[in-house]
């Protein structure tokens, strides 16, 4: 039996990117605006080398070499490696570190494992997912409650995972 990867000579953990282009200045300012407004600190320039690329779940935005951002339905957000260069200050859903495993594998977050959210957090906003010990960040999602409700720790499903650090878009960075 043949694999898929010796098939077509990729690895099945490669997420594929089309149409990589590189975007115009005016297009960087008005996403480097859109990231800066939500994560609350100043992203990429449109003096950056900035493309955006299609993907099989998302377009993805690259700075240079690097995938830090991602646009999914219309809005925009960091990868995790855009939170690590960045270091944004909103847009944050703290677990605890019994929800660490869970997240770091893709799953979506439950209401009981969060211990903190930033206020300004809508249901549909982009998020970002760190841990209660370290506040390093581990996933990006899309948050199904507003900062209040996630705060409450309601059972049930509360951010929709999109992105996790040691998934395919993050193993396309190493």
């Amino acid at each position: 039996m043949i694999s898929f990867e010796a098939i077509s000579g990729h690895n099945m953990a490669d997420i594929m990117i089309r149409k990589r282009k590189r975007m115009r200045s005016k297009e960087i300012k008005a996403l480097s605006k859109e990231l800066e407004e939500a994560m609350g600190v100043p992203v990429f320039s449109e003096d950056d080398p900035v493309d955006m690329a299609e993907s099989s779940d998302y377009n993805v935005i690259y700075v240079g070499q690097d995938i830090l951002g991602i646009v999914y339905d219309g809005k925009a957000t960091l990868t995790v490696r855009g939170v690590l260069k960045y270091k944004p200050v909103r847009k944050y859903v703290t677990v605890d570190m019994g929800a660490v495993p869970f997240v770091t594998n893709g799953a979506d977050v439950m209401g009981p494992g969060i211990t903190d959210a930033e206020d300004s957090i809508e249901e549909g906003d982009m998020v970002w997912i760190r841990d209660v010990k370290n506040l390093v960040p581990l996933a990006i999602g899309i948050a199904l409650r507003p900062a209040s409700e996630l705060k409450s720790k309601a059972g049930g499903k509360a951010i929709k995972s999109l992105h996790y650090a040691g998934d395919k878009l993050w193993k396309t960075g190493e």
